[in-house]
């Protein structure tokens, strides 16, 4: 199947970076959210990240003119009927992306692939609530979507393997790195990832040294190019503790039970860099 269009639901950081990525390399992007001011940031969000490629010479004005009319947004879910691929870019939240996905499938043509952009959820269950399950297949980008080359391509039980070469395939017209992952909570990157970040607000909790000196570790220590509470910020707090409620509840082991502070920070809505506060101020 020759993918030309591609749908996004959620105007969001990863839904407008998708959209971005999908622009760029010449594909028609529908994003879509359920608010007009929603979809308005998320195109200026597209539009001031291309202009700072411009201005670092990765791309010329003229570039950035074709990307920015691959862009359309709306707030009409019809207007992705004419997509070849959609991907879901929800909130990391079970019950939403259920509904969504299952208005999806019942209003996308029988041959359109849909994805899921989850960091956490099964796509094997994510598949069953839909009719189109061999159709159905992960697709998890990294933040910030535009520079990250990483994407996962996770298969689902049922998926078909033209579904999953139809994707990896897309992902590297965008310019991408895809791995191939069974599904399994948490994947690869975010199995191992998250429950570092949790530990590191244990670390924290227990007072064994500041955040900057946490996150200066880790980043002289292991070469890491951030330190975990700083990636929890850029992350997002809420998002963090989310996926460590899924592991605890699909894996059992106590393990990957949530750092009491991280539960604590996000319940006194302390959630990182987009609300202006998480474990660091941001002005």
């Amino acid at each position: 199947m020759s993918i030309q269009t591609v749908g996004i639901v959620g105007a969001g950081t990863m839904g407008n970076g998708i959209a971005q990525a999908c622009a760029v390399a010449g594909l028609k992007a529908i994003m879509v959210d359920i608010a007009e001011a929603a979809v308005q940031k998320g195109v200026t969000t597209i539009g001031k990240s291309l202009d700072r490629l411009v201005s670092k010479d990765k791309i010329s004005e003229t570039d950035k003119a074709a990307a920015l009319a691959c862009v359309v947004g709306s707030t009409r879910h019809e207007d992705l009927q004419q997509a070849d691929l959609v991907i879901e870019a929800a909130t990391e939240n079970h019950p939403v992306k259920i509904k969504i996905l299952q208005q999806l499938d019942q209003m996308l043509r029988p041959e359109v692939i849909l994805a899921s952009n989850t960091s956490s959820i099964s796509i094997t269950q994510l598949a069953a609530v839909t009719q189109r399950a061999d159709r159905f297949i992960g697709m998890h980008f990294f933040n910030p979507v535009p520079m990250m080359a990483l994407v996962e391509i996770i298969r689902g039980l049922q998926t078909s393997d033209a579904t999953h070469d139809a994707v990896h395939d897309l992902a590297k017209r965008l310019g991408k790195s895809p791995i191939t992952v069974k599904n399994a909570p948490g994947f690869v990157v975010n199995r191992i990832l998250v429950p570092m970040i949790n530990e590191a607000f244990f670390v924290l909790a227990e007072g064994l040294a500041t955040p900057e000196d946490i996150d200066a570790g880790m980043r002289l220590g292991c070469n890491h190019p951030i330190g975990p509470l700083a990636l929890a910020d850029m992350i997002g707090l809420d998002v963090c503790l989310a996926v460590m409620e899924v592991y605890l509840a699909q894996f059992g082991d106590s393990k990957y039970r949530p750092c009491p502070l991280l539960k604590e920070m996000v319940a006194a809505g302390r959630l990182g860099r987009k609300t202006g506060q998480g474990v660091y101020h941001y002005a």
